[in-house]
């Protein structure tokens, strides 16, 4: 019997051991679905904090609950290790790693190299190998394929078909973290295979647990679709974000602009401008096409155009920041100014790419004090980027401002408030009527029914 035979049997049968490396905001959701679809899952990650938190049961992602995790762990569905010779034991191995960029904005895969080099070391024959990591066309086949190709090299690795060896696949992670309509198996999930056999395999597995499966020609297909999807939406913000300030100098309210537009029925679309882009993918991903891209020859001006409009917003929410506090005779040097929401979208605690860590370190070099609020974010974490060493400062009501900046300041003693992330959270009330003066770059303010004079759209 064939490695494919054998290894659809046991996909089929729900005998076959998950591998999933990455234990993040993708990694740790896939690992949970296929668990309580009744496979055996092995999560792998390299820090070995999150070890003994998953072990116990226990979440450090504010809107995956613990219990889901518990539940898992204690009916021997899930384990968590940092021991990568383990991958032996496993008949499938996901890759969910972070692909960042670098200083110069060009794409930092070394977290996928690094994950190929371990699976290649601990890897035998039958064993299905895809890649969810976001990253540019070509990068399965480029980085991965050789590498287990290498391994196999003596014993035929180059056979394909029913004589593989290895099997190998990329599937892009489409996670929303904190969207309540859609889950991991309730997404469609895209995938691409090296062969047509590897796509059997792969679509099989995802079958199992994940109610849509589109299958597509190619891993680089599937790269490729994952890269339009977050580009189309990079360029339709940096739309709105540069008609927020063309309008704003007009004196035009851009988000009336849009809920007027978006009455048509067709061929229009609503985006929102906001502080910047952040989360994984949308800031990120347009640069690792820009970037192999230009391996072929090719500009992708539109593309990166959009990018650099997106990433100079947090500079024009200072600006107006600036213009707002000397309106009122107040220097930005000095300024007690307080950021509201540091994650990057409302209601989860995920702070990659956040705009708001932008606004924070762009105030602290013009000489603001500042301090943030964030139900979801009790302390700034040290991060590639940005070490801050913030906590989250607690909120009250009162009638005269408070002389220490400490837990239970005050909100008049800030000169000015920062919306950055829109929490439902918020008592949007409480704020504008304690605040002196708000800065709202999410236009929620007025969304909650709040038109106070001291708040100001930027």
């Amino acid at each position: 019997m064939s490695y494919k035979s054998i290894l659809l049997k046991k996909i089929k049968s729900k005998k076959a051991v998950i591998g999933i490396i990455g234990l993040g905001y993708v990694g740790l959701p896939l690992a949970l679905t296929f668990a309580e679809k009744g496979f055996k899952v092995i999560g792998f990650d390299i820090d070995e904090n999150k070890i003994p938190i998953l072990s116990k049961g226990k979440s450090y992602i504010k809107h995956i609950p613990s219990s889901r995790i518990k539940y898992q762990v204690s009916r021997n569905k899930f384990e968590a290790t940092s021991d990568f010779s383990k991958l032996q034991t496993t008949d499938c191995i996901l890759i969910c790693v972070p692909t960042p960029l670098n200083d110069d904005h060009e794409p930092d895969i070394s977290f996928v190299e690094n994950s190929a080099k371990s699976v290649a070391e601990y890897l035998r024959p039958g064993q299905l190998i895809v890649l969810e990591s976001s990253t540019y066309p070509g990068t399965t086949e480029e980085i991965l394929l050789p590498l287990f190709k290498k391994k196999f090299s003596p014993l035929g690795g180059d056979k394909e078909g029913a004589g593989a060896l290895f099997f190998l696949a990329f599937s892009p992670e489409r996670e929303d973290p904190g969207n309540k309509k859609f889950n991991t198996s309730t997404i469609p999930k895209i995938v691409g295979g090296y062969t047509s056999a590897c796509l059997e395999i792969a679509s099989t597995l995802y079958k199992q647990a994940i109610k849509h499966v589109i299958p597509v020609s190619s891993c680089k297909v599937a790269e490729s679709a994952k890269l339009l999807e977050n580009i189309y939406r990079s360029v339709n913000i940096a739309l709105v974000n540069e008609l927020k300030i063309v309008f704003d100098k007009m004196e035009i309210d851009v988000w009336e602009v849009i809920e007027a537009a978006k009455t048509k029925p067709f061929g229009f679309q609503a985006f929102y401008p906001g502080p910047g882009l952040g989360g994984h993918c949308i800031p990120i991903d347009p640069f690792y096409l820009s970037w192999k891209a230009k391996e072929f020859g090719v500009e992708t001006k539109f593309i990166e155009l959009a990018g650099k409009i997106n990433t100079q917003m947090p500079y024009y929410v200072v600006q107006k920041t600036i213009e707002l506090l000397n309106d009122n005779r107040i220097t930005i040097n000095g300024a007690k100014i307080l950021i509201l929401g540091v994650s990057y979208k409302k209601n989860i605690d995920d702070l990659r790419e956040s705009p708001a860590l932008k606004l924070i370190e762009i105030l602290q070099s013009k000489g603001a004090i500042v301090d943030y609020h964030d139900p979801y974010v009790p302390e700034l974490p040290k991060t590639r980027k940005y070490n801050f060493k913030l906590k989250s400062i607690q909120l009250n009501q009162a009638s005269k401002p408070c002389p220490e900046r400490s837990e239970g300041t005050l909100m008049q003693s800030y000169d000015l408030v920062i919306l950055a992330t829109d929490h439902d959270a918020f008592d949007y009330k409480l704020i504008a009527k304690s605040s002196k003066l708000i800065i709202d770059s999410r236009n929620v303010f007025e969304r909650k029914g709040n038109k106070s004079k001291n708040i100001y759209k930027a």
